[in-house]
């Protein structure tokens, strides 16, 4: 899950809770899958303040934005939670100043990845969540070819836990996209899609 150029994962770090890789050996709730498996876990928003970060470099700049969305006002309430994380990348144009000694016209690359989250939390663990990402690549060979990928999709999951019960209910659904397109130094174009 990397961008084109194989140096920034597509996942904001700042809002993993758990990765889990499994390679062979996992069970039938990954559907059957035949090579590997990544489980990636995000975690929910700060529930007591508005909070975020900004991260500046010569290859992009990334936002942290999270909070709560409703404060309870005793213990016996849910609260309510949003994260929001945007990463881009200006490679394109700031390698034509800091790294002019590789190339004098920039690096072709460009990636934009957009995360967003929102969670219900009740006081006896159930709990609900909405989320939603769209990752895209921009790769712009001058001479060779044009590629460009784009991933999208959304999702909700749930934990419901009865009141006096030792069952909890679980359950999710996702949606997603990835489409992959290359147009030839001909202009012909190709593309491909899950």
């Amino acid at each position: 899950p990397f961008h084109s150029i194989g140096l920034f994962s597509v996942f904001d770090v700042d809002i993993l809770k758990n990765v889990e890789v499994y390679t062979g050996g996992f069970g039938a709730e990954y559907g059957g899958r035949l090579s590997s498996v990544m489980d990636v876990t995000t975690r929910d928003g700060n529930k007591n303040k508005i909070a975020g970060k900004f991260d500046i470099s010569t290859f992009g700049a990334k936002a942290l934005l999270e909070g709560p969305i409703y404060k309870p006002k005793n213990e016996d309430e849910p609260n309510a939670t949003f994260l929001l994380s945007v990463k881009n990348s200006y490679l394109e144009e700031s390698s034509k100043i800091f790294y002019e000694y590789i190339d004098e016209n920039g690096l072709p690359y460009n990636y934009l990845d957009i995360f967003g989250k929102f969670a219900i939390n009740a006081p006896n663990g159930s709990k609900f969540s909405l989320f939603g990402f769209r990752f895209s690549d921009q790769v712009k060979y001058k001479v060779l070819q044009d590629f460009n990928w784009d991933s999208y999709g959304g999702g909700m999951n749930f934990i419901a836990i009865p009141g006096k019960s030792a069952a909890l209910i679980e359950g999710n659904f996702a949606y997603s996209q990835y489409k992959v397109s290359l147009k030839e130094a001909d202009r012909s174009p190709r593309s491909s899609s899950i």
